[in-house]
C-alpha cells in the first residue's frame, strides 16, 4: 500500500469552495443574513493557512520548550472558550477550568504519548501537538456543557449533588454518541487522514481506538475535576441570585 499522500494544487483547492459559494448564494437569494457565514469561511481559511505555516516552523525547530508553550496556549484558550456559555463572570471560573483541563487532559496526553505510542523524543511535535489539540478540545467542550447545565439546574433550585450528576451526564452525551457512531456512521478525522495517506486501515483503526479512549478519558476526568473545583463558585452565585 502506498504511503504517499496526494498533493492538492491551488486550483484544485479552490474547487472545494464551489459548494460553499452555492450555499452563500442561497443565503443571499433567500434574503437571509450571510454575514456570519461569510465571516466563518474567511476566518477558517485564514486560521488554517496560518496554522499550517506555524506548525511547519514548529516541526522544523523540534524544540521541547516550543511544544510545551504551544500546549500551554491550547489549555489557556480552551479554558477561556469553555466558559463562554455560562452566565457567571469568566474570571471566577477560569482558574478552575484551566486546572481541570490541564490535569484531566494532561494526564491522558502523558499516558498516550509516553505509554501507548512511546514517543522518541517525548515531545515529538508531529504527534504531541495534534494529540494535545484533540484532547484539550474535547475536554473544553465537555467542561463547557457541564458548566452551562450545572448553572441551569442550580437556577431551578436543584440540589447541588443532583445538579452535578445531571451536568456530568449531559456533558458526556456527545462523547458517548461519538463512541456509538464511530465506524458505523462516520470514520473520524484521524482515521480518515491516515487512510488517505496510505496507512493500512487496521493500523488506522488501532490509532483511532487510542484516540477514542483518550477523548473519553480526558473529557470525563476534566469534567469531573471541574465540577469538584467549581462547587463554591456556583453555590455562591446561586445564593446571590436567590
Amino acid at each position: 500500500m502506498s504511503t504517499s499522500i496526494q498533493i492538492i494544487p491551488p486550483f484544485n483547492l479552490a474547487l472545494a469552495f464551489i459548494p460553499v459559494l452555492l450555499v452563500l448564494f442561497i443565503l443571499y437569494k433567500w434574503s437571509l443574513d450571510a454575514t456570519n457565514a461569510v465571516y466563518s469561511v474567511v476566518r477558517m481559511l485564514i486560521q488554517l493557512l496560518l496554522v499550517g505555516y506555524v506548525l511547519t516552523t514548529i516541526f522544523e525547530a523540534d524544540k521541547a520548550w516550543l511544544v510545551v508553550l504551544v500546549m500551554l496556549v491550547m489549555v489557556i484558550a480552551s479554558s477561556w472558550i469553555a466558559l463562554g456559555t455560562v452566565k457567571i463572570r469568566r474570571t471566577e471560573l477560569f482558574k478552575h477550568a484551566f486546572w481541570s483541563i490541564l490535569v484531566g487532559g494532561g494526564l491522558t496526553l502523558a499516558l498516550v504519548s509516553q505509554g501507548v505510542i512511546s514517543l522518541q523524543p517525548w515531545f515529538q511535535p508531529q504527534y504531541m501537538i495534534p494529540l494535545a489539540g484533540m484532547i484539550f478540545a474535547n475536554s473544553m467542550n465537555s467542561v463547557s456543557l457541564a458548566a452551562e447545565r450545572l448553572h441551569a439546574e442550580l437556577e431551578r433550585d436543584v440540589d447541588y449533588s443532583k445538579a452535578k450528576a445531571i451536568a456530568f451526564q449531559a456533558a458526556f452525551i456527545p462523547v458517548v454518541n461519538s463512541m456509538f457512531a464511530v465506524g458505523l456512521v462516520s470514520l473520524p478525522g484521524m482515521m480518515t487522514g491516515q487512510i488517505l495517506s496510505g496507512v493500512s486501515p487496521i493500523t488506522a483503526a488501532h490509532y483511532q481506538i487510542v484516540v477514542m479512549c483518550m477523548i473519553f478519558g480526558s473529557a470525563g476526568l476534566s469534567t469531573a475535576y471541574f465540577l469538584v473545583l467549581s462547587k463554591s463558585v456556583f453555590l455562591k452565585e446561586g445564593r446571590q441570585v436567590g
